[in-house]
C-alpha cells in the first residue's frame, strides 16, 4: 500500500467516525448534556481538514514534476 492510498483510506474511515461522532454529540446536547461534548468533533474534523488538502493539491505537486523529468531525459 503506497502513500496516497493510505491517505485515502484514512480519510474515508475517519470521516466515518466523524459523522458517528457528530451524531452523538447531537444527541448529547438534546438531552443537556455537559457542554464539553461539542468540542469533541474538533480532533477528527483537524484530521479530515489535513488529509483533504492533502489530496487536495497532490495533482498539483504530481504536474509540477512531470515536464522537469521529461526535460531532464531528452538532455541525457
Amino acid at each position: 500500500m503506497n502513500a496516497n492510498t493510505f491517505i485515502r483510506q484514512f480519510h474515508r474511515w475517519v470521516s466515518a467516525a466523524f459523522v458517528v461522532i457528530v451524531l452523538i454529540t447531537w444527541v448529547t446536547l438534546a438531552k443537556k448534556g455537559p457542554i464539553w461534548v461539542s468540542y469533541t468533533p474538533l480532533f477528527p474534523l483537524a484530521l479530515l481538514a489535513i488529509s483533504g488538502i492533502y489530496m487536495f493539491f497532490r495533482p498539483y505537486f504530481g504536474k509540477s514534476r512531470a515536464p522537469r523529468r521529461a526535460a531532464a531525459e531528452l538532455k541525457a
